[in-house]
């Protein structure tokens, strides 16, 4: 994934290339340009992000020059800007953050650019709940709010983390707070409370249409289940009586033959004996 953000430093040699203004105790330039060609034009984007790392390390041991503030904080501005595109395009996005804090401790010291770098970049990625907390603690910090980049980080976090995440009454409470007077004009807080008017008219919309919508499932499902219950209540109807009527046919089919049967047994039996008619007739002839 390419980020969209550009880098504006100091013009250098060529199109691609960033030449920031340096002293020979604080070498950090080279890593720089280094870094951007083999982003931009070897396009070797891990080559990019090990070249930032060490010159971030590097950077660090530049911290405690005298009169080295200034040239410290864009050059370790610059290695981070870079580094965030490398990591982007070598879609390893969600570890930007992270990767950032690590090079500055906490979120309240990170520039306001490359706020507004992590914040455009999670908001091209739909992850803007990773940024919501850690914006909100950066505009916080009293002392960003002098920074020139402060107002752009607020309009940011405004348009495109907290109402589109549905913080609407977040959003209303910040322009009525220290942050909102400082980064806002009274005619852009106006603006934005017609803004936030409008995204809850359209909340409200939306609610009452899935509403609706699940009525009308609810009721179109209801009606097939009775329907279907209907007809199962009939099928066991049917079965029922079918099965009735067999069991009586079986009963009577069993009683029938249990009759005819018996029947058989008595004639064979009693009536058509021939041994038993002889018998009783001899003894009924010779009496003894």
């Amino acid at each position: 994934m390419r980020s969209s953000s550009s880098v504006s430093l100091a013009g250098g040699r060529g199109s691609g290339s960033v030449r920031l203004s340096s002293s020979p105790a604080c070498p950090v330039t080279a890593p720089v340009d280094a870094a951007l060609e083999y982003l931009m034009v070897k396009k070797d984007f891990q080559a990019a992000l090990d070249t930032c790392e060490k010159g971030l390390e590097s950077l660090a041991t530049c911290a405690e020059q005298e009169d080295s503030s200034f040239k410290y904080v864009e050059l370790k501005a610059a290695l981070t800007i870079v580094g965030i595109q490398a990591l982007a395009e070598l879609n390893q996005w969600c570890g930007v953050l992270q990767w950032v804090l690590q090079q500055y401790g906490e979120t309240e010291k990170i520039p306001a650019k490359i706020i507004q770098m992590c914040i455009l970049l999670y908001v091209k990625v739909d992850e803007r709940a990773v940024m919501k907390d850690a914006v909100c603690d950066w505009l916080h910090c009293s002392g960003n709010m002098s920074q020139s980049g402060f107002s752009s980080v607020a309009e940011l976090y405004f348009l495109h983390i907290l109402v589109p995440m549905g913080h609407t009454a977040e959003a209303l409470e910040m322009l009525e707070t220290d942050v909102g007077r400082v980064a806002f004009t009274e005619e852009q807080r106006q603006a934005a409370r017609s803004l936030v008017d409008i995204q809850n008219e359209k909340n409200a919309t939306s609610s009452t249409t899935n509403l609706e919508s699940v009525a009308v499932t609810t009721t179109t499902c209801a009606s097939k289940q009775d329907k279907l219950t209907q007809r199962l209540t009939s099928i066991m109807r049917l079965l029922y009586r079918g099965l009735s009527v067999a069991s009586v046919r079986i009963r009577s089919i069993s009683l029938r033959r249990i009759f005819l049967a018996l029947m058989l047994l008595y004639l064979l039996l009693i009536r058509v004996d021939p041994g038993k008619r002889s018998a009783g007739h001899f003894y009924a002839m010779h009496p003894q």
